[in-house]
């Protein structure tokens, strides 16, 4: 392409004006190649905007064309300049388009970027923040969220919140103090923070991280990002230090502590070069190593939460009422809400007739 051109800016490559001389004097492109002692693939090139002119060829064409060879040189700077110019434009309206998809002010708010009114600053802001040269990484699905390439209804927006939710998730950990990890001292922990279910989560989050940072693990607490369906995700900074992400956006108490010791589960998968994301499995990429470990992360969590042993006994009555649920909860020392989620996931209870209303 000889010629480039974006809304008023406009530049023409040496080879635009190369064509227009070769016309005036009559001349086809295989006699240029001759005079210029180079092929007619190589002028074709040329005037076509293919390859770059050299100072040696402009010394060639101003001999061949009777011109000065400081003509060459500029009109091939005026237009690498010109050029740059273009695709700096291009890449900022592309910028600013993509930032028009993501809520600057979840960053904001959170006191991560500046105040910034102009789109191309909140640009140059997020991209600092979110260590990306470019917004349009965060539309790629196997960046840090695995999405299925198959998924069409995932649009590029609820990838890029994804994305964008996860890194910040990561950037906040990575700021958090704790102490080298220990599997042990995270295990023993597990009976007291399962004692805080009946608590109010809004109350304990001060309280849990404070436990989790004794075991070498950051606990991050992330309001929900527009368009990002992720619940939680799992990611080793090292071997001493593991961030857990919670998306504190959530309507009920027993989705927290499920989603808690989910995660808590893969830390003690200890897959330190795996970034774990929780999210809505048909959407996500998933190989069997993932699959296996979702499943024992879910595994984990609902018998931490309800006893196996006492849920199965539970079961065995096969009377899944309110008033029983309530009982059988607070026999095992925790909330009907947290039964009935077990429950729920298990297809056990209808959502819409008992579930409600045993939610806290």
């Amino acid at each position: 392409m000889n010629k480039m051109s974006y809304k008023e800016l406009i530049t023409f490559h040496p080879g635009y004006y190369v064509k227009d001389l070769l016309e005036e004097d009559g001349m086809t492109q295989e006699e240029l190649a001759k005079r210029l002692q180079t092929s007619g693939k190589n002028v074709s090139d040329l005037i076509h905007g293919k390859i770059n002119l050299t100072d040696e060829m402009a010394l060639r064409l101003s001999i061949v064309f009777g011109t000065s060879v400081t003509m060459w040189l500029n009109l091939n700077k005026t237009y690498a300049e010109k050029k740059l110019e273009i695709e700096r434009r291009m890449q900022e309206d592309t910028e600013c388009s993509l930032v028009a998809c993501l809520d600057y002010n979840f960053w904001r708010l959170l006191n991560l970027v500046p105040k910034a009114e102009n789109p191309m600053e909140q640009v140059r802001e997020l991209q600092k923040y979110l260590k990306v040269s470019s917004l349009e990484v965060l539309k790629r699905r196997d960046f840090l969220v695995q999405y299925r390439q198959v998924c069409a209804q995932v649009k590029d927006h609820s990838v890029m919140a994804s994305n964008a939710w996860v890194q910040t998730a990561l950037n906040i950990g990575m700021q958090m103090e704790v102490k080298r990890f220990h599997s042990g001292k995270l295990l023993s922990k597990l009976s007291l923070i399962r004692s805080m279910t009946k608590e109010k989560t809004d109350s304990i989050r001060a309280k849990l991280q404070k436990i989790l940072a004794e075991c070498g693990v950051a606990l991050v607490f992330l309001p929900n990002l527009s368009g990002c369906g992720i619940t939680g995700a799992v990611k080793w900074l090292n071997k001493e230090k593991a961030v857990v992400a919670i998306n504190s956006s959530r309507s009920y108490e027993d989705e927290f502590w499920f989603s808690l010791f989910h995660e808590l589960g893969h830390v003690l998968q200890q897959r330190l070069k795996v970034l774990i994301v929780s999210e809505k499995p048909e959407l996500l990429e998933s190989d069997e190593l993932l699959q296996r470990l979702e499943t024992e992360a879910d595994t984990f969590a609902k018998n931490i939460l309800v006893p196996d042993v006492e849920y199965r006994n539970f079961l065995a009555a096969d009377v899944y009422t309110a008033a029983e649920i309530n009982k059988f909860a607070v026999e095992i020392d925790t909330t009907p809400g947290i039964v009935a989620r077990r429950m729920q996931m298990e297809r056990l209870i209808n959502y819409d007739i008992l579930m409600k209303d045993l939610k806290n």
